[in-house]
């Protein structure tokens, strides 16, 4: 007995073969709409693991662009120590004395001035990258505590180490 989605065709063209007629149902193609809810909870899953490790990387970046700039500090306000006569520059006109031009007592350099040019030590006003902040402050503060004020640069003038650190986001935290 033959099943009512084929039918025998007879004569030398059909061959003897069987035919499918418009009742049968065809091969299946495409995904189930139950297939693409799966993939995309899957990749929603991903995501919520993957994009927090690249907001971390980016803070990580950050604050090592502050590290490296406090250490360029560093180096420009110890070259300034050495060509001042064993002077550190002030803090009331720090910026000032980093980027300009200066003779060996700190009073900026003209043509008439009895030494120098020395600097400028620094391009232009770096900004700690974690709060946006240039301000300095003169304060002796161990890395990891908090300064008295919100600043993007802590430097310790007052005690004669010249140390320069960067501050974090919150701007007052001291960091190495």
């Amino acid at each position: 007995m033959e099943s009512k989605a084929a039918v025998r065709c007879a004569g030398p063209a059909a061959g003897g073969r069987k035919m499918r007629t418009g009742n049968s149902q065809s091969a299946r193609s495409g995904f189930t709409l139950i297939e693409i809810l799966i993939v995309v909870i899957i990749l929603g899953i991903l995501a919520g693991i993957v994009i927090p490790q690249f907001t971390h990387a980016t803070t990580d970046a950050r604050q090592a662009g502050v590290q490296t700039t406090a250490q360029s500090l560093r180096a420009a306000v110890q070259l300034y120590y050495y060509q001042h006569n064993d002077t550190l520059p002030p803090t009331t006109n720090f910026w000032t004395l980093m980027i300009t031009q200066s003779d060996a007592l700190g009073n900026p350099y003209t043509s008439s001035s009895p030494s120098g040019p020395f600097g400028p030590y620094m391009q232009n006003v770096p900004t700690n990258g974690l709060n946006g902040a240039s301000t300095v402050i003169d304060a002796y503060v161990a890395p990891g505590n908090s300064t008295s004020s919100a600043c993007g640069w802590v430097y310790d003038y007052s005690n004669g180490s010249g140390t320069v650190h960067g501050t974090d986001a919150t701007a007052r935290t001291v960091l190495p």
